[in-house]
């Protein structure tokens, strides 16, 4: 078996190995939440694109401004004002907060630090030259790069390419994840199982953990044991840009996704990691495409897909895999667990007096999705540690938050 951090980079490097022309496609800003940047975006003129006040007070030539001096007001300025008079020596003009600074002033004096009677303004202070003023494109200078290909659009991002005009960005397509789960005991969430049967979660919760990333999941279903199924629904798959199956992929007598995938002429790059939950997870080369087989236990599942399929979905949809959000909290209570693997164990994190601290959730191992609804975050145990006691630092990963 391998560890975890070295079977996440051979997924980053193969993954990225597979190359191929990204496809891309223009949608409308508002719709570009998630998405990917396949082309730059530049600024279509500086900004700010005059010298801007960023307090209201007046606009002064800073030569002008000390302790006790008098000047004379002649005129006002607020934000969307076009500047038709100009300051000289002596005098200054009232000034709003976003409005231009007009020609001859170099500097703005806060009003609170102003008295006015009538149009003479005393100041109480001196200013310097350009304070409380933004300069003309010391944000973004005309035809700089806004934001660069290969950045994923959040809401700053999306204010970003709104403020240059930018209406539809050019991004890539979303990569198809086709999701196909294996078992001959697993039935529709939708439906009544029978007393020896299970709802199908894990397709509904990684098309979610996909959605996450910015993926379209392609929900193929559930394939039984059984090698035909399986081959016609692996098939299926592999006509997407990446597969993911759940289930099969252990040691028993019915797990048969691993069988077949090498009858396609599958590379298996690993088949165990040094994980718990997790550890029988599978990841392949099989017809140029990347293929994960995680453990078909829910909780096993999500915490496979975030530790091993979060990179490669990041990789095709054209961005840079996001690193593991891993923190530190101070342990509350004392956790014994038997050494050997990384375990990722469901635990919810709080913050008390600005410290985070986290605390394990009662859970009944990998098959125990309502403890992980519970949680909101994955406490990290070494594989040599048998203890952990209360007060230490231990290292969780945050869960959703990838």
């Amino acid at each position: 078996m391998i560890g975890y951090r070295e079977a996440r980079e051979l997924v980053i490097a193969r993954v990225t190995g597979l190359g191929g022309v990204l496809e891309t496609e223009s949608v409308p800003l508002r719709e570009a939440l998630g998405r990917v940047l396949a082309h730059d975006i530049v600024s279509d003129r500086d900004y700010p694109p005059f010298d801007r006040s960023i307090r209201d007070g007046y606009a002064v030539r800073a030569a002008d401004t000390h302790p006790g001096a008098q000047l004379n007001c002649i005129g006002e300025l607020k934000a969307g004002d076009t500047p038709s008079i100009s300051v000289s020596v002596g005098s200054c003009i009232q000034i709003m907060t976003g409005a231009a600074l007009p020609a001859g002033a170099d500097a703005v004096v806060m009003i609170e630090h102003t008295s006015r009677e009538g149009d003479s303004v005393k100041l109480d202070r001196a200013v310097k030259n350009w304070q409380h003023v933004v300069r003309r494109g010391s944000e973004q200078a005309a035809g700089g790069i806004v934001l660069a290909a290969g950045t994923r659009i959040g809401f700053a991002e999306i204010a970003a390419a709104a403020q240059v005009g930018t209406a539809h960005p050019v991004v890539t397509r979303k990569p198809r994840v086709a999701v196909l789960s294996t078992g001959d005991e697993v039935v529709d969430f939708a439906s009544t199982p029978g007393p020896f049967q299970i709802r199908n979660s894990n397709s509904v919760s990684l098309g979610a953990q996909i959605a996450l990333l910015g993926g379209e999941a392609v929900i193929l279903g559930n394939a039984k044991d059984s090698f035909d199924e399986l081959r016609s629904k692996i098939s299926a798959g592999l006509e997407a840009d990446t597969l993911i199956l759940s289930g099969g992929v252990s040691m028993g007598k019915y797990d048969r996704v691993e069988p077949v995938l090498r009858e396609f002429g599958a590379e298996i790059i690993f088949d165990a990691v040094a994980v718990r939950p997790g550890k029988p997870v599978v990841f392949a080369i099989c017809k140029g495409k990347a293929v994960f087989g995680l453990p078909g236990n829910p909780v096993s599942t999500m915490v496979t897909f975030d530790l091993f399929v979060q990179p490669a979905v990041d990789i095709l949809a054209g961005a840079e895999p996001r690193p593991l959000p891993v923190m530190e909290a101070i342990l509350d209570s004392p956790l014994a667990e038997k050494p050997g693997l990384t375990h990722f164990l469901p635990a919810r994190v709080t913050w008390r007096a600005e410290k985070a601290r986290v605390s394990p959730v009662a859970w009944q191992g990998s098959g125990d999705v309502v403890a992980m609804a519970h949680a909101n975050c994955l406490m990290v145990v070494p594989a040599e540690r048998e203890r952990m006691e209360a007060g230490e630092v231990v290292h969780v990963l945050m869960r959703g938050f990838c």
